[in-house]
């Protein structure tokens, strides 16, 4: 594990969700101010937004009892439970290494999830059955999970298969062709390559099982707070902590890997903090998945409105399709963005702001507050499908409205 007293205060700063609220705020203040240069604030059809994912909530969740978001909503997809037909192949195996295969799989399948691209599909061979995006890749990663690509045997991810993963095994399980093409196919396969070789490199955070990435379960129940449970802000700070040399190389300070932290010109901090702003989706996309493998395994997670919302495409097509965010030169959309142009770090954002905005404003029309309707719940219920409606609706394929430039390592 990380001796997290090696870590400078300002790293352990941008490795918080309380950073990411804070710079993601000024950015919103701006916003606010009419300061940005690429978009204009419309607060006044923040309304819409929440009616129309009001409308989304209870038309999936009649009885109220929303899910998570997570990966294992994916695995659901078209109408197959493989949450269950999981569970029938772990049976015979003790309850905490059920625990661990379940950790295995969600931290694999979320650090495939990245953008998938509109011209990609996966065909499950057990249902014949062509599934894209975010589904399609879910659907995939649990196929290449049970037939063993991941680990020395079928349902585990070992530190050395990771390491041994190529591009064209990855291509391989996602049936990637010229006609089938896959973005960020080489940045995936990096990543789970990095990932191997961190389970080899810290055993401490690993103690459970090791050289098996579900060896981490031991780790992060040592992170019980004094309430007898795991805090949100501790799970993700473990993550951040233990996963920082995964991602490629971006911005680092003092030989420390940031990840998902950008720069932009108006951001303000202290000393080398200044102009940066985190935000950390895939991370927190992972804290998310974790959440139901480690309740199984009897490690409750609370205090999950810690977290804030992801800084990604379909919640933030939701604010742009919603007429909350405009462009103020909508010939950009044509255009194909790096993750660090500005113009997309606005967008991410402006879109962690809305989204505490679009929970907060539904809690006071539902009566609840952030333990029943915590944030996970409000994204599940919720932004994301309703930004791929509007998606559906505008475009074909249910594109976004901007067009990035993926690596598949952000988004």
């Amino acid at each position: 594990m990380i001796e997290t007293s090696s870590i400078p205060d300002v790293v352990a700063y941008l490795r918080s969700a309380l950073a990411i609220r804070e710079r993601c705020g000024q950015i919103y203040d701006l916003a606010r101010a009419d300061k940005l240069e690429h978009f204009k604030l419309r607060e006044d059809r923040l309304g819409g937004i929440v009616t129309a994912v009001r409308s989304e909530l209870e038309r999936n969740y009649p009885e109220g009892d929303v899910p998570y978001h997570s990966r294992w909503r994916h695995f659901s997809v078209g109408g197959i439970d493989r949450e269950v037909l999981l569970d029938l192949r772990l049976a015979p195996l003790s309850a905490i290494e059920r625990a661990r295969a379940k950790l295995e799989l969600a931290v694999v399948s979320v650090l495939l999830d990245a953008g998938a691209g509109d011209s990609w599909s996966y065909c499950e061979p057990s249902s014949g059955v062509n599934f894209a995006r975010s589904e399609g890749l879910a659907v995939a990663s649990l196929d290449g999970f049970v037939a063993g690509l991941f680990g020395a045997t079928p349902c585990t991810v070992s530190g050395e298969a990771l390491i041994a993963l190529t591009p064209e095994r990855l291509a391989d399980l996602f049936q990637v062709s010229e006609s089938n093409p896959l973005l960020g196919l080489a940045g995936r396969c990096a990543l789970l390559n990095k990932l191997g070789e961190v389970v080899l490199a810290q055993p401490l955070a690993f103690c459970g099982a090791p050289g098996r990435v579900g060896g981490m379960l031991e780790a992060i129940a040592a992170q019980v707070s004094s309430d007898g449970t795991v805090h949100g802000e501790a799970l993700l700070t473990f993550i951040l902590n233990t996963f920082a040399s995964i991602w490629p190389g971006r911005i680092s300070l003092s030989g420390h890997n940031l990840g998902d932290v950008w720069r932009h010109s108006k951001v303000q901090g202290a000393g080398e903090s200044d102009h940066l702003i985190p935000l950390h989706k895939l991370s927190q996309w992972l804290t998310y998945s974790l959440l139901e493998p480690l309740q199984e395994a009897g490690v409750c997670v609370t205090h999950l409105d810690q977290l804030t919302g992801l800084a990604e495409y379909r919640n933030g097509g939701l604010f742009i399709d919603g007429g909350v965010l405009k462009l103020k030169n909508p010939d950009v959309s044509e255009q194909r963005h790096s993750p660090s142009s500005e113009l997309i770090i606005e967008w991410r954002a402006l879109t962690v702001v809305l989204l505490d905005q679009v929970a907060a404003r539904l809690r006071i029309e539902l009566g609840e507050n952030t333990e029943g309707l915590p944030l996970a719940k409000v994204l599940q219920g919720g932004t994301w499908s309703v930004g791929r409606k509007f998606a559906a609706e505008r475009r074909p394929n249910a594109a976004a409205p901007l067009m990035i430039e993926s690596d598949g390592t952000v988004f």
